[in-house]
């Protein structure tokens, strides 16, 4: 619900603070902000360079992550579950925010992301989770230290925004595909390769505004049905690249693995 969320959230033109007016957030210098019907709220204010996953990719991921295949990763970002505020940036369809606020009774969530069907599942992804429109690439929404958690999950990372954001006790959790993540079916199907030099090249990014903490690594072999390898492709960029006759038939082994590292402000 994005009531929750109210107190945290910034006036994208002027950075005052927000309230609810019916399906509609405003600042005190006038400045409106829909609220869609689905529950997410739009403080992109018209800005989107593009318009993210769609409709199909969406529903590809939900169902994906319904199957619990990456229930791993969930899983080793419940470590860092606490109290106060907790933005997923790139939330997707809402499922790890939601595992978050699980294991936090005391948190609220708050999603963002440039997907808008993507909002809609995450508008209603767990009762204590926000969703609005943003680009994270832009200025966010959002108040100064006012986060304790940052999750971000094969998504963009705004490494000035963040610290902005996040407290100085608070912390950055980062999940980026290791080298070995689907190589069966980069090997197969010509996906989109993993840069080998991935995670050093995010640790510089982020180095002007973080320092990198502990990092592990995390490696599943999932035992797919043709179908779920099918969903799984449709969920990636290199979706529109795989002719449909290439994919397989019959159940196939595939790798996941990805690194979890947690970012501290400097």
């Amino acid at each position: 619900m994005i009531d929750g969320a109210l107190p945290y959230l910034r006036c994208p033109s002027c950075e005052q603070p927000l309230h609810r007016a019916d399906r509609a957030l405003r600042c005190p210098r006038g400045h409106s902000f829909d609220m869609a019907k689905q529950g997410y709220a739009d403080l992109s204010a018209g800005r989107l360079p593009h318009s993210g996953d769609t409709v199909e990719m969406v529903a590809d991921r939900a169902g994906f992550l319904a199957a619990g295949h990456y229930d791993f990763i969930a899983e080793a970002l419940t470590a860092y579950a606490i109290p106060g505020l907790v933005v997923d940036a790139g939330v997707g369809t809402g499922s790890y925010l939601a595992r978050v606020l699980d294991a936090a009774p005391g948190a609220t969530g708050l999603g963002l992301d440039v997907s808008k069907p993507a909002l809609r599942r995450a508008a209603r992804a767990h009762p204590r989770a926000a969703a609005v429109l943003a680009d994270l690439w832009r200025p966010l929404p959002i108040a100064d230290a006012s986060a304790g958690l940052i999750i971000n999950v094969f998504a963009p990372r705004n490494g000035a925004e963040f610290r902005r954001v996040l407290r100085p006790d608070g912390v950055l959790v980062v999940v980026t595909p290791a080298p070995e993540h689907l190589r069966e079916l980069i090997a197969a199907h010509g996906l989109i390769r993993v840069d080998p030099d991935k995670q050093q090249r995010v640790r510089e990014a982020l180095d002007e505004h973080f320092t990198a903490g502990a990092a592990k690594s995390y490696q599943r072999e999932l035992h797919l049905t043709a179908a779920e390898v099918r969903t799984l492709i449709g969920m990636t960029p290199s979706a529109h690249h795989v002719p449909v006759a290439d994919l397989p038939t019959t159940d196939v082994p595939v790798t996941a693995a990805v690194q979890v590292t947690a970012y501290h402000p400097r």
